[in-house]
């Protein structure tokens, strides 16, 4: 493995403009690719070289980015502009209880696996890697059946 110093200096800009498309954010882009070099430095042994030394980067940078979202998230924050939530419309119509009725409703008759993984996401607060791993998929998968489930209460609650 070469130096530590050269990886930090060939790839940090490229991490650091990944992190940045994800937050939008400089300073929490910042902020996160120095967390990831530092986890990177710690855990270097462990790479085995079984994918590209960026995708192995760029998978800590996410990680460390949404850990960091749901950490602030927990802080109850009030950081809306940084990590917009998916939800929010949803959550606005179940404080009315009328909405709130009808949404229970249609979230009942929702097919599987669309209601499983709205209600694990929404209401368990599972990550989407952890709800592929329950389905035995990918977090990607997960992604696109909570789009879905969203994007079918939301027609239907018109």
């Amino acid at each position: 493995m070469t130096d530590f110093g050269e990886i930090y200096t060939e790839y940090f800009s490229d991490v650091y403009k990944y992190v940045l498309t994800l937050c939008r954010n400089e300073a929490i882009a910042e902020e996160v690719t120095q967390e990831t070099f530092f986890k990177a430095l710690r855990n270097i042994d462990h790479f085995n070289g079984s994918c590209k030394l960026y995708g192995w980067l760029c998978q800590i940078a996410k990680n460390t980015y949404f850990s960091l979202s749901k950490k602030r998230k927990r802080m109850a924050l009030d950081i809306n502009a940084d990590f917009p939530d998916i939800t929010s419309d949803l959550e606005k119509d179940y404080f009315d209880k009328d909405a709130a009725r009808r949404l229970h409703v249609l979230l009942h008759n929702l097919n599987e696996p669309y209601k499983e993984v709205f209600t694990l996401r929404v209401f368990g607060e599972l990550p989407f890697s952890q709800i592929g791993e329950l389905f035995g998929k990918t977090a990607s998968w997960a992604r696109l059946i909570f789009y879905r489930a969203k994007k079918q209460l939301r027609e239907a609650m018109k």
